[in-house]
């Protein structure tokens, strides 16, 4: 298993192929198939507030395929929370132990860079998601949310994990 940066200029065709190899998700999410704009938004977007260029963009990477990708930032919603804006598994990584290695390795990231909190917005309509996510500590922290994704309105729950030393 590696885990790295996701670089814009050499990591583009991995990353399509990975969106459309997890287009169910991404259909979940948005109500479409993953188009164009999704690789733009996932290497330019940012929580509010928070400074896209320091952004952690990561691949998780199983003889040499992308399985798993994250995008999480910095600073949001409190200035010592990270955010975790995407984390997305392949559908031949999930239920298999990759999203807790991948989300293990975010943890460890968050407190090196000071963070407290590891904050995320779970869907709704992502019962699955969120049994993960309370699993793995986190808890309701702000309900029903309205989110635009796509174009395309869902309700979204804000969980939030304290991080407590390693």
């Amino acid at each position: 298993m590696l885990i790295r940066p996701l670089d814009p200029a050499t990591d583009t065709a991995e990353l399509e192929r990975f969106f459309a190899g997890a287009a169910d998700y991404i259909l979940l999410e948005r109500g479409t198939a993953p188009g164009p704009d999704l690789l733009d938004e996932f290497f330019k977007d940012a929580p509010p507030g928070c400074d896209p260029t320091v952004s952690a963009r990561l691949g998780l990477f199983e003889a040499g395929q992308l399985q798993a990708i994250a995008e999480m930032g910095f600073g949001y919603p409190q200035p010592t929370d990270a955010y975790l804006g995407l984390m997305l598994l392949h559908p031949k990584a999930r239920g298999c132990g990759t999203g807790v290695r991948l989300l293990r390795h975010l943890e460890a990231l968050a407190r090196g860079r000071g963070m407290k909190r590891m904050a995320l917005a779970v869907l709704e309509i992502n019962p699955r998601g969120r049994a993960f996510w309370e699993r793995e500590g986190f808890a309701l922290e702000l309900a029903n949310r309205e989110v635009v994704l796509g174009g395309v309105t869902r309700i979204a729950h804000r969980l939030v994990k304290p991080l407590s030393a390693p």
